[in-house]
């Protein structure tokens, strides 16, 4: 038998971006909270896909893609939200519906939240999506 020695390989470092993500998820939590949105839940994640953000206005479900981009070659950010990637959110949301059983009762949204990388406010994008 062979065991790995504890502590000797240093942990993966995370790719540049990941860090760069997580800094853009964060500030549009913060924003959203300041137009009175509560945070439900932060990167969601079901074998369907993830979602960044769930928020709550008053009765309200907001399912959130957060999005950053730094070049503006081939699409901005709010731009870079495909219909393949639309469908993954939509599916991760139903399943968070049925596991917190508010498929009855919850009046649900898809918004984008797009940032340049130039540290602008946010771009915040309503409806940016349906699941019909």
């Amino acid at each position: 038998m062979f065991f790995k020695r504890c502590g000797t390989s240093p942990p993966p470092t995370p790719p540049k971006n990941a860090n760069k993500g997580a800094d853009a998820e964060a500030r549009a939590e913060h924003y959203l909270q300041q137009q009175g949105l509560i945070t439900r839940d932060r990167n969601y994640r079901t074998k369907q896909g993830e979602i960044d953000l769930i928020m709550a206005q008053g009765e309200d479900i907001i399912f959130v893609e957060v999005r950053l981009r730094s070049h503006r070659q081939f699409a901005n950010a709010a731009e870079s939200v495909t219909i393949s990637k639309q469908k993954k959110i939509i599916k991760t949301a139903q399943y968070y519906l049925q596991e917190h059983q508010l498929t009855e009762k919850a009046n649900c949204r898809f918004d984008v939240i797009a940032f340049s990388d130039d540290h602008s406010n946010p771009e915040w994008i309503k409806n940016a999506f349906s699941a019909y």
